[in-house]
């Protein structure tokens, strides 16, 4: 409300150039999401004029927050033409990615090819931010693609909008239909191995009611694949999590879990793959010290289990 009155006060003088907001907010909270008060003072005033003002603001101010209330008189707007702008303000995400990802939702066709541009690029709570966005309108057909196949970077930001990515793309439509590729496979892992600890961050396998059609058909295709050190310990990750959820929590019988369970094995434990992990990982990293003694061990991996993995 402080900064919608500022606003107010800004445009009912008529003469008052945009200059004059640049220091105008150091004393009042300026929210980094969207705010109905601050939407309100820009629909209050001149369109054109508060049009204006968003992008010299944007283009021109040394202050972040002056910089943030630009951005959200623009997110008021539907202009096709300020969405360079927006997506290059929005690519210092963690502070405007979320106003940027609503201001490009609002233009033609649900912003979704200028979201993708700005997925591909964000990291970090940005990613969050710009990911979400894309999947309130993922039934596009450009965005669906991208989706299930590069929405998952690793980070741990992934859990909260991983389980967003698999209903709103439809994941389990996508890795048991006919055009599944080496990358859609690969992102279904790393969903899948998100999703399996995200809990308080983001829906888990859980509450996903396709989660043992996808698990089971993530396997499957994995099993036809080249083994990598990625590949290895997303399956494995996902092994453990199985081995030690209640079958119930994943929407299938014990005997469905276990079957499950032997069948990633099989994969993790066949000689290529073995020999694969062994010659890729990093002993000294600490990841892998923990994974070793954690997941490796609860899971009696061959290749961390077998002798010949001293050798590597």
């Amino acid at each position: 409300m402080d900064v919608a009155a500022i606003l107010d006060a800004h445009f009912a003088r008529a003469d008052a150039p945009p200059s004059e907001l640049v220091d105008a907010f150091h004393d009042v909270d300026v929210p980094i999401h969207r705010n109905e008060h601050i939407a309100a003072a820009a629909l209050r005033a001149d369109a054109q004029r508060v049009q204006r003002t968003g992008r010299w603001l944007v283009r021109h101010s040394g202050d972040r927050r002056s910089a943030v209330v630009g951005l959200a008189l623009l997110a008021a707007d539907w202009a096709e033409e300020d969405i360079p702008l927006i997506q290059t303000i929005g690519l210092l995400s963690n502070w405007f990615g979320t106003l940027a990802a609503d201001a490009l939702r609002r233009r033609h066709g649900g912003g979704q090819e200028a979201l993708m541009w700005l997925a591909q690029r964000a990291a970090g709570w940005g990613r969050v931010y710009v990911i979400e966005a894309l999947c309130r309108g993922s039934a596009s057909s450009k965005a669906r693609p991208w989706l299930l196949r590069h929405s998952c970077d690793g980070d741990f930001l992934n859990g909260y909008f991983a389980g967003q990515v698999a209903t709103s793309a439809h994941l389990h439509e996508a890795i048991t239909g006919p055009d599944v590729d080496d990358d859609l496979i690969d992102h279904t892992g790393r969903l899948l191995k998100t999703m399996a600890d995200c809990g308080g961050m983001g829906l888990t396998l859980e509450h996903y009611p396709p989660a043992r059609i996808a698990l089971d058909a993530y396997v499957g295709h994995l099993s036809r694949q080249p083994a990598t050190v990625n590949r290895y310990v997303d399956a494995a990750m996902i092994a453990d999590h199985l081995a030690r959820k209640p079958a119930e929590r994943l929407g299938c019988t014990p005997e469905q879990r276990d079957r499950l369970v032997r069948r990633y094995l099989a994969v993790l434990d066949r000689e290529d793959w073995c020999a694969t992990v062994r010659a890729g990982h990093d002993p000294d990293s600490d990841f892998f010290a923990w994974f070793a003694g954690n997941v490796a061990e609860r899971l009696c991996l061959r290749a961390f289990t077998d002798p010949n993995a001293e050798k590597s």
